[in-house]
């Protein structure tokens, strides 16, 4: 069993708010979490049980009534619930009364948004980070923010590095030994999502085509979003894609990673970049196998760059700063894969590398970001296959990628 670092945050939370919803993609963890959190001394309703749901869709009101403190698991299945949890903390309104867990962005449902403002503190609950695989929080996201090169200590690298990237971070794919395993447990997931979690949160015209478009976006991962060329292989227009990139990403699958940009920099791409939330599952959609980066690290480079973007999610999710993430790309394709902005206003910028070697050129786009932010910048690293850290001028620097967790 892992220590999940988010459970400080939860704890805190529930000390002053009267809901808190963990919320995160399917399997990545959360029940688990909440049942060793309720223990026997708090009621625990899980709404996947059929009886549950039905009394809970049914009676919302007299499912909650009497009762003091509750765990409700996957709460999104019925959200005419969450009014009834409003009433009770209106009338009763103690701190850490209800612990929710959703595997839906509950926050994008009008009702749901309008009903709980000011009463609901929300954590997000990723798929395992490879700090929690090692028992140890990194210091990545402080040292940057401070104008430092991370500090790391044994760097894993070439094989090592793309079985972790592969494995990605669900709990339960990680028990699946070898690669054909871990895919096709990851395929399931996918089937799964399909019959059960999409209807949850929308009603679509064509569920069986969420699959078939998962694989285009998976080949499309790390680029900036086209609606109308997502579709194209599938005969969906535009409006009909971007629905239903909506409803992926309100389920944790994919996330759309806005632009930067300042109202003095005219000259910058102000699209969204796409990204999946997690490395194993983008490598199953696009059968990469361990052997193919051997030869060619080509195909690779989108996975890490998943992964990497994973990683930087999780840290942020547990950190006690807020951070805003985001991408950088100009007019003369100066690009940053990855910026992170503190709640002061420090930019830290990112970017990933497939390979062994960094060259000054792979600094292009930090330095154009760093023109861009000037006093405001405080690092831009280039995280890449190797075993040693190299400084690259001005809080510039050249890491391992395993600076992210070791």
């Amino acid at each position: 069993m892992y220590v999940r670092f988010v459970e400080r945050r939860i704890r805190e939370a529930l000390e002053d708010t009267r809901i808190v919803l963990v919320c995160g993609p399917r399997q990545s963890g959360k029940t688990t979490l909440a049942q060793q959190m309720a223990r026997d001394a708090i009621p625990f309703f899980t709404l996947d049980d059929a009886t549950t749901l039905r009394a809970a869709s049914t009676d919302p009101v007299g499912f909650v009534r009497g009762i003091d403190r509750a765990v409700v698991d996957e709460v999104q299945r019925a959200p005419e619930l969450i009014l009834a949890i409003k009433a009770a903390v209106d009338a009763d309104p103690r701190p850490g009364r209800f612990l929710l867990t959703g595997s839906a962005d509950l926050m994008t449902l009008p009702r749901v948004a309008d009903s709980l403002a000011g009463r609901m503190g929300i954590v997000r609950l990723l798929p395992l980070a490879q700090a929690e695989l090692r028992g140890a929080a990194p210091d990545f996201l402080d040292m940057a923010f401070a104008g430092k090169p991370p500090t790391f200590r044994i760097p894993i690298v070439g094989d090592g590095l793309v079985e972790i990237v592969l494995a990605g971070g669900y709990p339960e794919a990680l028990t699946r030994s070898g690669w054909r395993r871990r895919r096709d447990w990851h395929l399931d997931y996918i089937e799964a999502i399909v019959r059960r979690d999409v209807r949850d949160v929308a009603r679509i015209e064509q569920p069986g085509s969420i699959p078939r478009l998962l694989r285009v976006l998976a080949e499309h991962s790390g680029k900036l979003v086209n609606y109308s060329g997502f579709g194209a292989p599938l005969g969906m227009n535009h409006v009909t894609v971007r629905k239903y990139v909506g409803i992926l990403e309100n389920l944790f699958l994919v996330h759309t990673l806005l632009p930067w940009y300042t109202n003095t920099l005219k000259r910058v791409t102000k699209s969204p970049k796409l990204h999946f939330l997690d490395a194993g599952l983008l490598a199953a959609l696009r059968v990469l196998t361990p052997e193919r980066p051997r030869h060619d690290r080509t195909p690779f480079g989108p996975v890490l760059e998943t992964f990497v973007l994973g990683e930087l999610l999780k840290l942020a999710s547990w950190a006690d700063d807020r951070y805003a993430f985001s991408h950088f790309r100009d007019k003369e394709r100066n690009e940053v894969d990855i910026v992170i902005e503190d709640s002061a206003g420090r930019i830290i910028g990112v970017d990933v590398k497939a390979s062994a070697t960094v060259s000054e050129g792979d600094f292009a786009g930090l330095r154009r970001l760093r023109a861009a932010t000037r006093d405001s910048f405080a690092m831009g690293l280039v995280l890449y296959d190797h075993e040693y850290a190299v400084p690259y001028g001005d809080r510039m620097a050249a890491a391992p990628l395993s600076a992210l967790w070791s």
